[in-house]
C-alpha cells in the first residue's frame, strides 16, 4: 500500500496558518508595556489596516517595482541562459562562465547599487521604473538562472546526444534538439525562483534612491513616519506579489513539462 501524500493545497493551508501562528506570537512578544507605537503589529491590526485602506492606496507603488522586476527578469534570465548555452557550444568557456556566475551572486547588492546610482542613474521622469532598480533585479537572478541552466544541459541523455553525432549534427544541433528540451525542468525551476528575487532585488535597489514612486520609497517613508500597520501592510503585498508569479512560472512550468510532474499530454 502506497504511502499517503498530504494534498498540495492542504499543505500550503497549514503553511499559511503555521506562518500567523508565530507572526501573532512574534507580535505578543514584542508588544511594548507604554506607548502607541507598536513596531510588530498582530496580524489582525496589519489585515485591517490594508482593508480599510484599500489595494488601490498601494498600486501606484506597486506598478512601478513591478515593472523594475520584470525588466530585471527578462536581461538576467536572457543574459545566464545565454552564457550558459555559450558554454556547451565551447565548453572552454565554462570555468569563466562559472567565476562569472559566482562573483556576481558574492557581490553584495547595497554595494553594487550605491555605484549604479552614480553610473546608471535612476528614474528619467517621475513615476518612471528606476535603471538602478532593473539592474539589481536583473543581477540577483543571473547565478540562479546560470547554474539551473547548466545542471539542464548536462542532464541530456548521452545515447541521444550519440545518435545525432552519428548522424552528422554537431553541438548547436544537439543543444537544439536534446539539451534544451533535457534542460527545460531545470530552466523553469530556476526562472521560478528568479521571481521573488527579481522582486526583492529590485526593491532594494529602489532604496538608493533616485525614484519618487516605488515599493522602496513607500517603505522609507512609512517607517520614517513610524507606521508599522502600513509598513507590514507592505511586506505582506510584496510576499503576496511574490507568492503569484512563482505560483504562475509553478503552474507554466507544470503545463510545459508535463512530463516532470507524472501527467501525460492528451
Amino acid at each position: 500500500m502506497g504511502e499517503r501524500r498530504i494534498p498540495g493545497w492542504l499543505s500550503g493551508v497549514i503553511g499559511v496558518g503555521v506562518l500567523l501562528a508565530a507572526w501573532w506570537l512574534f507580535a505578543l512578544a514584542f508588544r511594548p508595556d507604554t506607548g502607541t507605537y507598536t513596531p510588530v503589529p498582530s496580524p489582525g491590526a496589519v489585515l485591517g489596516q490594508l482593508v480599510e485602506d484599500g489595494f488601490s492606496a498601494y498600486w501606484g507603488s506597486f506598478r512601478v517595482t513591478i515593472t523594475e522586476a520584470a525588466w530585471g527578469f527578462l536581461w538576467g534570465n536572457l543574459a545566464a541562459l545565454l552564457l550558459a548555452a555559450t558554454v556547451l557550444l565551447a565548453p572552454r568557456l565554462e570555468p569563466i562562465i562559472v567565476q562569472i556566475a559566482v562573483v556576481s551572486y558574492c557581490l553584495p547588492l547595497v554595494a553594487v547599487g550605491g555605484i549604479s546610482i552614480v553610473v546608471l542613474g535612476g528614474a528619467t521622469r517621475p513615476g518612471d521604473p528606476s535603471t538602478t532598480a532593473i539592474f539589481l533585479a536583473a543581477l540577483a537572478v543571473f547565478f540562479t538562472t546560470v547554474v539551473g541552466a547548466l545542471l539542464g544541459f548536462k542532464a541530456a541523455d548521452r545515447a541521444s546526444l550519440d545518435v545525432i553525432r552519428v548522424f552528422g549534427g554537431g553541438r548547436f544541433t544537439q543543444l537544439r534538439k536534446v539539451r534544451l528540451v533535457a534542460a527545460l525542468p531545470g530552466i523553469l525551476n530556476a526562472l521560478q525562483i528568479a521571481v521573488p528575487t527579481a522582486f526583492l532585488g529590485a526593491v532594494l535597489g529602489e532604496y538608493m534612491g533616485a525614484t519618487d514612486r516605488s515599493v522602496g520609497i513607500l517603505l522609507i517613508r512609512l517607517q520614517g513616519n513610524l507606521d508599522s500597520e502600513r509598513v507590514w501592510a507592505v511586506f505582506l503585498l510584496c510576499a503576496l506579489v511574490a507568492m503569484v508569479g512563482y505560483g504562475a512560472l509553478g503552474l507554466v512550468s507544470r503545463l510545459v513539462t508535463p512530463w516532470v510532474s507524472g501527467r501525460s499530454t492528451p
